[in-house]
């Protein structure tokens, strides 16, 4: 084989790979979209619960001419305000965000942003949501990045409570293995052990399609194995059927928590 031909494959194998990495960033927009999907019902009808906050306190600050009542419906509108721009910040955060920088990131806070984003969710379909922070660790990650794999996991849990149930939230430090932990647990229909072997598989799902025929994608637990794998960590599951899922993500700790535990 001569140098011009190993060099041209060579030049097509990098095309290749090229394409490759933007087809995986095409894939992980395509699951976050998907997600913004599923939040967004709940999403309006939270700005609509605000916006009715809003116009009520402005119609009752125009009614009375009291100090007291103006202050009140003042207060209450900059309030109502306040929450809509945290959902927005929020969401539009999570939708546009497409760094691939890794940094030092309270794992409670990432965490309670998550939640910030789904509560309303959740609530609407009837899931209690628990947290239990039982530790405060540091870790090396992309924020947003774990975000997905986050929101996409609680989405998941509560489509498998299609009646409602309960859903827990857990954050812990293992000292012995040098690992942080977010555990993801739902009271749900649970998992088949022979499916449980393939839900970490491009385009496996365990979710059948609805009257319009949409079902799940397939991708975004195979996707969330990816990016635990390009921080290092693991996903692990446990399932019984009728008896729920957990999910676990495990973390490398960063080196100030280390040396700080």
């Amino acid at each position: 084989m001569s140098q011009q031909t190993v060099e041209n494959l060579e030049a097509r194998v990098k095309e290749l790979e090229a394409q490759i990495q933007d087809y995986q960033k095409q894939l992980i927009q395509a699951q976050k979209m998907s997600s913004v999907g599923a939040l967004a019902s709940s999403i309006t009808h939270e700005f609509n619960n605000i916006l009715t906050t809003v116009i009520n306190y402005a119609k009752l600050g125009l009614r009375h001419k009291e100090e007291e009542r103006r202050d009140k419906a003042f207060t209450k509108i900059l309030s109502a305000g306040q929450r809509a721009a945290k959902i927005t910040t929020g969401m539009l955060s999570y939708a546009r965000g497409n760094e691939s920088r890794q940094e030092p990131v309270d794992l409670v806070v990432l965490v309670k942003s998550v939640i910030a984003l789904v509560e309303k969710d959740l609530t609407m379909n009837r899931v209690n949501l628990h947290t239990h922070f039982e530790a405060q660790p540091e870790v090396v990650l992309n924020p947003n990045q774990i975000q997905q794999v986050l929101v996409n996991l609680i989405v998941n849990a509560r489509q498998a409570m299609p009646g409602g149930g309960r859903l827990d939230l857990a954050v812990r430090v293992n000292s012995e293995s040098n690992l942080a932990e977010v555990i993801v647990r739902d009271s749900g229909s649970g998992i088949s052990s022979e499916q449980l072997h393939h839900i970490f598989e491009q385009f496996y799902t365990t979710k059948e399609a609805d009257e319009n025929g949409q079902g799940g994608t397939g991708l975004g637990l195979s996707l969330a194995k990816e990016v635990m794998e390009a921080h290092n960590g693991r996903i692990r599951v446990e399932s019984a059927v009728g008896k729920g899922t957990a999910f676990t993500l495990k973390f490398p700790l960063s080196t100030a928590a280390i040396e700080a535990a």
